[in-house]
């Protein structure tokens, strides 16, 4: 379903607390802390700024936060067992507002992790913005797809094929579906006004996965690593306009990118 700018502006602002949230949690990110304890810091801010923490009770999920260490792919349950140095973490974030829907995933290194994993989660991340890069009316699902797939192949991983992207609006969770794998050409036509979820979830190693029997907590197979980066996108002047942003959590990191600036637009 296609959205008036209107309807984008308020997307993005739902979007952009996500991304605050994100940002606040940055610095709490750290060996000896327990993924319950930065749900709650997630819920208490996501309220003060005036939003509904968007996960919790959706699909009657428990909390505010899906958080996958390590070999969890997504939909991880928060608990108290505590981070470990060389940790990774994947945490999802879903914020509903005005009327609209929110979401913005990131995995973070916890403390120093090897120059191996780091490669891993930078080659995950660069598949999240060729994927945006697809995002232009008059393009097909299946070439955002390609995309990601080809560049996430090229570097020796792979993506997870069970899960994907999908459109986001006044519900979580909308048409069209966006694989992370497919084929150039294939798929529905994008529109001017389609705000799509791009997040590559993409595994180091196999891309087959394990559901387990609380309904929630995936894993992969061979328990090697996964990673989940996530950007909320609308289609404007015919181009992707990012509606979420990793700034907050560079600005804790005390990184520069660039990244973002192909994605940005006036209107919105």
């Amino acid at each position: 379903m296609v959205k008036t700018i209107e309807e984008i502006i308020l997307i993005k602002k739902s979007a952009f607390l996500a991304s605050k949230t994100l940002g606040m949690l940055t610095k709490e990110v750290k060996p000896g802390v327990n993924t319950l304890y930065l749900d709650k810091l997630a819920e208490n801010f996501i309220r003060d700024h005036g939003g509904i923490p968007a996960f919790l009770g959706l699909y009657d999920f428990p909390n505010t936060l899906c958080v996958s260490p390590n070999y969890q792919v997504v939909h991880g349950i928060p608990n108290q067992n505590p981070l470990y140095e060389g940790d990774i973490l994947s945490i999802d974030c879903g914020v509903y507002m005005n009327g609209f829907y929110g979401e913005h995933a990131y995995t973070f290194e916890v403390g120093k992790v090897s120059s191996k994993i780091k490669k891993f989660l930078n080659s995950s991340k660069e598949s999240l913005y060729i994927g945006l890069s697809k995002c232009k009316k008059g393009n097909y699902v299946g070439d955002i797809g390609y995309s990601i797939q080809s560049c996430i192949e090229k570097h020796g991983y792979s993506v997870v094929k069970d899960l994907v992207g999908h459109g986001l609006g006044k519900k979580m969770h909308e048409n069209p579906q966006v694989p992370n794998f497919g084929k150039k050409g294939k798929g529905i036509k994008l529109r001017e006004g389609l705000v799509l979820s791009i997040e590559p979830m993409v595994n180091k190693g196999t891309p087959e996965i394990f559901f387990h029997k609380d309904g929630w907590t995936i894993t992969t197979l061979d328990r090697d690593l996964s990673a989940h980066f996530e950007h909320n996108v609308a289609i404007v002047d015919g181009y992707p306009c990012l509606l979420s942003t990793f700034r907050y959590i560079y600005d804790e990191l005390n990184v520069h990118s660039l990244e973002e600036e192909p994605f940005q637009n006036e209107k919105i």
